[in-house]
């Protein structure tokens, strides 16, 4: 099993949990696909994209969950990250964990596995 994340704001995340739809961050809908990363790539994601963000959720997917929908594409340096091309049902979700931040401001990440 490959497993990626979406680092999501608890009120998208529980706007989609009410909607039974998760159709990205304006992030994603400005590029036309929603955004994940590895466990290799997503504290850096937080770093980059999230840095000094309170009010985030880490939320884990099992990657062949999303079929075809799912593309393995270049991005930063070159490194494939997973993008799906779709809205999918937030109840896929493997596991939501809060992603706090430290005093130094950094995320404090939970262990990244199943």
């Amino acid at each position: 099993m490959t497993l990626i994340f979406k680092i999501v704001p608890e009120t998208l995340w529980q706007e989609a949990l009410d909607r039974k739809a998760f159709q990205g961050a304006p992030v994603d809908l400005a590029d036309g696909f929603i955004h994940f990363s590895d466990p290799d790539q997503v504290k850096e994601t937080a770093a980059k994209h999230f840095a000094g963000q309170q009010d985030l959720l880490l939320v884990a997917f099992e990657a062949d969950g999303f079929g075809d929908k799912l593309k393995w594409e270049p991005s930063r340096g070159g490194a494939l990250f997973p993008h799906l091309y779709a809205t999918f049902d937030p109840a896929v979700a493997l596991w939501v964990k809060d992603l706090p931040l430290a005093e130094d401001g950094t995320h404090v990440f939970p262990e990244l596995s199943r």
